[in-house]
């Protein structure tokens, strides 16, 4: 019996691995061959045990099974689809033209010359981005395509792309909503009277006009813009920036989140969330920061209206100019380099408009009328012109719009120029092979250079309710010389009328 006890102790000993017995497992085995009685059972014995064994198996380690909670694991699987190639996508096709310029622009190389003077990104991410635009380019029809920068958020980053939508092929804007006819007449019904009849003071305060949004490829909107979070994420259209969301912009200081649906709080109000406010950024970025060397672009010679022009070819009979000429951002004369992007006005437009237009029916009054109302005319805003010198950038504090410098000082054979603006710290432009290529990028935190902390501008006064008029306003007491100053005239003037009824009397 003790032999018999040591060796059913041997085999109830638990496996290390699958936690199982050989007892337990014997007898499993044994039972399942006289329930099922198979033919040949010697046979069957080491598929039975197998089969048992494979019920019975006991994960290793329970860490196996759960997903990994990583980030980086579910980024690295959705970037991994940008090195495969789509079932059903065909080969690309060469192009006929090879002097044609191409849509993408070759971020891995432009990202190149910005690593030698020590700004951009990886060679990693700059290949990664370069398949994200590829994958951008199929989402709508564009004839160009580049990297426009990146903008670091608390919570995540904004990887930019500039595009321009070949012609024909533009989005359409979506429609405004006209109200109904009646709803403004309710509007401003709403209110008058107090509900007893008593009819209350109107306010002559009437809202600003709007001023309208310049259409896509014009002005601030002269291209569309589109932000992803990293490379291989899905890429999202910014709508069009109004005037009204450029002027609060530039009155206001926000850290961007990385979450475009996110709202914004500040005074005074921004109209629009994270979306809106990135777009103003960029558009100011833009007019202030994008520059090419002088006499890479031209005007129109059939252009003859030089305050309205808007738009600018290629000079075919540039042949490039000396580096000291690119260095050279603040010597006199028209060499260096140029603004091809519009300067935004004030009032957040590029082209001015007149916010308070006349009316057709008041242009027939006469100009007496004009003066009585002491209304002076608006005179109309101006800024620099396009292909306008750098040089004439207004300084930061006590120092220059922009700071030159070169690539490599140790290869300056081939060293290019880059021009960093102390404006907009991140932006920069970089021109080599004597000005003959050249690219602009942003990298930074989307904001303005001050000197100063940041304070929010104080409210506006607050304005009256009502007219200040003589119905309104509580009357004086008099002082007790106009009192008596006034009884004497009326007893005097009491006086007169007796004597003279008198006087009547005696006649008739």
């Amino acid at each position: 019996m003790a032999e018999i006890e040591s060796a059913k102790a041997y085999l109830l000993q638990a496996s290390s691995k699958s936690g199982l017995n050989l007892y337990d497992h014997l007898s499993s085995v044994i039972t399942n061959l006289l329930d099922e009685r198979p033919d040949n059972a010697v046979d069957a014995f080491e598929e039975v045990s197998r089969q048992i064994k494979s019920d019975q198996h006991v994960e290793e380690t329970t860490m196996q099974s759960q997903p990994d909670p990583s980030t980086q694991v579910a980024l690295a699987q959705t970037q991994e689809k940008l090195f495969k190639k789509a079932d059903g996508d065909a080969e690309p096709e060469p192009e006929e033209d090879d002097e044609a310029e191409p849509v993408i622009d070759n971020v891995v190389e432009q990202l190149g010359y910005f690593h030698d003077a020590g700004i951009g990104l990886g060679q990693e991410e700059g290949f990664r981005l370069f398949l994200a635009l590829q994958q951008l380019r199929t989402q709508g029809s564009f004839s160009k395509l580049r990297f426009w920068g990146k903008i670091f958020g608390t919570k995540q980053n904004y990887y930019v792309a500039e595009v321009t939508f070949t012609e024909g092929e533009e989005p359409q804007p979506p429609e405004a909503e006209v109200p109904e006819e009646g709803e403004e007449a309710d509007a401003d019904a709403e209110g008058e009277g107090d509900g007893d009849g008593i009819e209350l003071p109107k306010s002559e305060w009437k809202a600003p006009k709007p001023l309208a949004t310049e259409e896509y490829s014009n002005g601030a909107n002269k291209h569309m813009f589109y932000v992803c979070s990293e490379p291989g994420m899905p890429w999202e259209r910014l709508p069009n920036v109004t005037p009204v969301q450029i002027v609060v912009a530039r009155q206001i200081k926000k850290t961007f989140t990385g979450d475009l649906d996110t709202p914004i709080d500040s005074y005074p109000p921004f109209d629009g969330s994270e979306r809106n406010y990135l777009r103003a950024q960029i558009a100011q970025i833009c007019a202030d920061t994008v520059i090419s060397p002088m006499g890479y672009f031209t005007f129109d010679e059939e252009d003859d209206e030089e305050e309205e022009r808007t738009d600018y070819i290629k000079d075919g009979e540039f042949e490039g100019m000396p580096r000291d000429k690119l260095m050279d951002a603040e010597g006199e004369g028209p060499d260096g380099w140029c603004h091809h992007v519009q300067h935004i006005l004030p009032q957040g437009r590029c082209k001015w408009v007149n916010p308070n237009p006349k009316d057709e029916d008041a242009e027939g009054d006469d100009d007496d009328d004009e003066d009585e109302d002491g209304e002076d005319e608006v005179v109309p805003e101006t800024g620099p012109s396009l292909l306008s010198a750098i040089m004439q950038d207004a300084p930061v504090d006590s120092f220059p719009a922009w700071t030159p410098k070169l690539t490599s000082q140790k290869n300056l054979r081939y060293a290019g120029v880059v021009m960093s603006s102390n404006r907009w710290p991140g932006a920069h432009a970089l021109a080599y092979n004597k000005g003959l290529t050249f690219q602009n990028v942003y990298f930074g935190t989307g904001h303005q250079y001050s000197s100063q902390p940041y304070s929010p501008p104080l409210p506006q006064p607050a304005q009256a309710e009502f007219p200040i008029d003589e119905s309104v306003l509580e009357a004086t007491d008099p002082s007790v010389e106009e009192v008596e100053k006034f009884n004497a005239e009326q007893n005097k003037g009491d006086d007169d009328d007796e004597d003279g009824d008198g006087g009547d009397d005696d006649d008739y």
